[in-house]
């Protein structure tokens, strides 16, 4: 587990398990929202965060959280390891108010109201973006893949790779 790709839907806890695991490997960590947001919730330019996660997969040892379906192939082709947080939406909505109005080092800004679109986004999250990812998976024949259903699956193999 040398370059590894932490995807799923938004509020499943990508960035808390990847901050997890990359304490336990110490695989540096990168946060996708990071490289593609400003302070200003405004987007960088299209090729400043290629390069920034090109600059990033070429190295030797990576953790990445994030889902970016524009990015999504680089990334697999790039990666040894996939872990799919995929939990229920509801865990997944519960996470976004949890976090809601508390600063987070994997985004440039906080979140202090709730944003329909992306509310929206998450509920069809299952029906829209989870296929396309599960048939993405299903060619990736020669990484290791994790899907884990719950936050309790998720913890498990986090403390079995502290040893």
């Amino acid at each position: 587990m040398k370059r590894v790709m932490v995807i799923g839907c938004p509020g499943s806890g990508k960035s808390t398990f990847s901050k997890k695991l990359g304490k336990i490997t110490g695989l540096p960590l990168y946060h996708l929202d990071m490289m593609y947001w400003n302070s200003d919730k405004t987007k960088v330019p299209k090729e400043v965060f290629r390069k920034q996660l090109n600059d990033v997969i070429v190295q030797d040892e990576w953790l990445i959280d994030g889902n970016y379906n524009s990015t999504i192939g680089l990334r697999l082709k790039a990666c040894d390891t996939v872990i799919f947080l995929d939990y229920p939406t509801e865990v997944c909505l519960e996470g976004i108010r949890a976090r809601r109005g508390k600063a987070r080092s994997d985004m440039p800004w906080v979140e202090a109201e709730e944003d329909e679109e992306f509310i929206r986004f998450v509920n069809e999250y299952d029906t829209e973006s989870r296929p396309r990812i599960m048939a993405l998976l299903e060619e990736c024949k020669d990484k290791d893949i994790y899907i884990f259903k719950s936050r309790e699956e998720a913890d498990g193999f986090l403390e079995r790779s502290k040893t």
